[in-house]
């Protein structure tokens, strides 16, 4: 068996040595939880509504196996190639999610999706990753070129992406993108006293949605009086607490068999009551570990393209997990986003692996004689 040495000046080999192997093993782990977690989940759920056991598994290994296929591949490439896949990326997601509005399917009153042979695509997940590069970019480049409206611009693609999911509507997503572009507004030099007041619009446009959108009014006073949607929050906490600190064992979790959602959005409570509170602190570990790892590693980066992106991308992707776990442990209203790698979904998956791959690709070690 071939061992890659130091000395190994091939594109695996340079690959290999200048990764962030920790973050990368981080990944991995990620991905064999979200394998065996729908193992755990899906056979239940998938019996439910008449489908074979097997069907969200095949899908799932499919998606996973793709997953991380996407997170090397993306990995070996240059800041500047990975500027040009965000940019493309972003122009494509915006043109398909306008189209949802056209020739989207409607599920639970939201038009986020567009149907393909086999599978169903939500262009609006490949806009957190894409868009944080972009507005990385022109936001670095308004710093290098002060007659460069770069600011401007990506303020412009900021509230037309915002446009969109407001249109859909997906708040949950239009909270996660405008909190991930204020911090990288914050980090390219905006007071925090203009952050603050972009906090405070937020607050005021959720109480807006809250007033005028059918949907989100009913999704928070079914959480605040306990109705509704509270009712997966509750069946959620019960299964924390039957699996208690060890769980019950694998196959042996009853909440899979009454939440709809217990492959989906509630894959967490699956985890806390078949595997127990450790392997739920082992998961928030892991999604920490990749945050703050992420994090510590542009301290020493000059490059401001490479702060934004990365500062763009670990936000996003912390945040998402977060308000995924946050909402199952009833801590949040349900916002219907996936757990990272974790959840069954196709497009989630994909584009959390693309994000990632983007962020081991920018920081990564490099020579002098490899592009920037």
């Amino acid at each position: 068996m071939a061992v890659l040495s130091r000395t190994d000046d091939s594109l695996l080999g340079r690959w290999f040595y200048s990764v962030d192997r920790w973050t990368l093993g981080a990944i991995g782990t990620l991905i064999g939880c979200g394998y065996v977690l729908m193992l755990a989940a899906s056979p239940a759920v998938a019996e439910r509504i008449g489908a074979t056991r097997e069907m969200f598994i095949l899908k799932q290994v499919v998606f996973l196996a793709l997953a991380a296929v996407i997170v090397v591949s993306v990995s070996m490439l240059s800041p500047r190639d990975i500027k040009r896949l965000a940019i493309a990326g972003c122009l494509i997601a915006l043109a398909m999610t306008a189209a949802t509005m056209v020739i989207g399917m409607e599920i639970k009153g939201a038009r986020r999706w567009i149907s393909l042979p086999g599978m169903s695509v939500q262009p609006s997940e490949f806009l957190k990753p894409c868009f944080a590069v972009t507005a990385a970019w022109l936001l670095s480049e308004g710093k290098k070129s002060p007659r460069f409206p770069g600011m401007i611009l990506a303020c412009c693609v900021c509230a037309l992406i915002l446009g969109l999911l407001k249109a859909q509507p997906d708040i949950g997503m239009l909270a996660v993108v405008t909190v991930v572009f204020l911090a990288q507004l914050y980090i390219a030099g905006l007071p925090l006293t203009l952050v603050a007041i972009g906090m405070g619009l937020i607050a005021g446009a959720a109480v807006l949605a809250y007033t005028f959108m059918p949907h989100v009014h009913k999704r928070f006073d079914g959480y605040w009086k306990g109705e509704g949607d509270h009712y997966q929050i509750d069946r959620a906490l019960e299964a924390f607490g039957n699996g208690g600190f060890m769980g019950r064992g694998a196959g042996e979790g009853h909440v899979k068999d009454i939440l709809p959602d217990a492959h989906a959005d509630f894959v967490f409570a699956v985890a806390g009551e078949e595997f127990g509170m450790v392997i739920c602190v082992f998961i928030l570990f892991l999604f920490a570990f990749i945050v703050l790892r992420g994090l510590l590693k542009l301290l020493k980066e000059q490059d401001l393209f490479i702060v934004l992106s990365c500062t763009g991308l670990v936000t996003g992707f912390g945040l998402q997990a977060f308000v995924n776990m946050a909402s199952t442990l009833g801590l949040i209203p349900t916002k219907g986003m996936t757990l990272p790698f974790i959840s069954y979904g196709g497009s989630s998956v994909v584009a959390v692996a693309l994000g990632m791959g983007m962020l081991l690709a920018l920081t990564r070690r490099r020579g002098r004689e490899e592009p920037a």
